[in-house]
């Protein structure tokens, strides 16, 4: 159900487009005042800072954007879909753009992405940019906060859709993190059947993080292992991070070592060849990466299946469902032994 006065996401004739004629009024400025702050010029007409920012928040309220394609204000759609990349530092989101440009221009419509470095400010920034083009639809993928990009793309009309990690104003394309950790860990509990694993990596605010601890401790409790809570490192993914979280660890590492991205994977294999001798681990790792499955000690990998994600995301586009949809998507297994 479309919330009264508030435009229907996806739909461009659903309501028109405030102007800075709207914002004057709600800022209860002139309409030149609005266009100097909005233009970046406010300083040198002496317009005080606090109007600025009474300007640029009621801007944001009703999901204002400069529009800087005139052109595509003559057309009834602009055929642009735009995402919102958190990095290119790893195959998964280097997969998830070059499918989802492949799938876009399949279907006629052109591609924009842009990488934001999971800064919420610099998302948030970008959503503005994407809407001034009049993107039909903006894909936040990653986002540290998708919930305040989906309430400006629903200001100003435009459908938005999580993918990765979820939110709650607007569908959400996920993994079954849950699953796909619970299967690794099993994995790994197959070879080592009466010890605890050491789970590292990732951010235990993080969604995706927490499900995938959730798997992690449902696997040991399906086989009555205990699990201390020090056999969870949830130190961030950097490389350097989780290097220096096994450095600082007292005591042996356990025989399995499940590890939560291929970034962090870089940090533990850099740990592991520094100890002498060489500590016998096996490593299960949830992500993908073909160079990191030849890895001797790798027994397991979980890869998320990309295809399928944007398959669910392209369905979606276009349509107006709940925003509390979840699509979990499940992953893939591979065992290496």
């Amino acid at each position: 159900m479309v919330e009264k006065g508030k435009p229907e996401p996806g739909s461009r004739n659903a309501a028109r487009r405030t102007t800075i004629y709207d914002l004057a009024a709600l800022a209860e400025t002139s309409a030149s005042a609005v266009s100097a702050v909005l233009n970046g010029t406010w300083k040198k007409r002496r317009i005080s800072e606090r109007l600025a920012e009474r300007i640029l928040r009621v801007a944001e309220e009703q999901g204002y954007s400069v529009n800087l394609q005139a052109s595509v204000l003559r057309r009834e759609k602009s055929n642009i879909v735009g995402m919102i990349m958190p990095k290119y530092d790893n195959r998964y989101f280097g997969a998830i753009a070059e499918r989802f440009e492949a799938r876009a221009r399949a279907q006629g419509l052109f591609p924009v992405i842009t990488c934001t470095q999971r800064d919420p400010e610099l998302e948030f920034e970008a959503a503005r940019e994407m809407i001034s083009y009049q993107v039909e639809c903006l894909i936040a993928t990653g986002a540290t906060d998708p919930d305040r990009i989906s309430d400006f793309c629903a200001a100003a009309g435009v459908q938005a859709i999580n993918l990765d990690l979820p939110g709650g104003r607007a569908p959400s394309v996920v993994s079954d993190n849950f699953g796909g950790a619970r299967d690794l860990a099993h994995l790994l509990l197959e070879r080592a059947p009466h010890e605890a694993l050491l789970f590292i990596g990732g951010r235990p605010s993080d969604h995706n993080t927490a499900e995938r601890i959730r798997g992690f401790r449902a696997a040991h409790a399906d086989r009555g292992i205990p699990l201390p809570e020090s056999a969870i490192l949830a130190c961030g993914y950097a490389a350097e991070k989780a290097e220096a979280a096994l450095e600082a660890r007292a005591g042996d590492l356990p025989r399995g070592l499940f590890v939560n991205s291929t970034i962090t994977l870089e940090g533990v294999v850099r740990w592991l060849r520094r100890q002498s001798p060489p500590a016998p681990v096996e490593i299960g790792t949830f992500d993908w990466d073909p160079f990191a499955a030849l890895l001797p000690d790798c027994v397991g990998m979980v890869e998320q299946d990309v295809a399928g994600m944007l398959e669910e995301v392209f369905r979606l586009i276009g349509h107006a469902p709940d925003a509390g949809l979840r699509i979990e998507v499940p992953t893939i297994l591979r065992r290496h032994l």
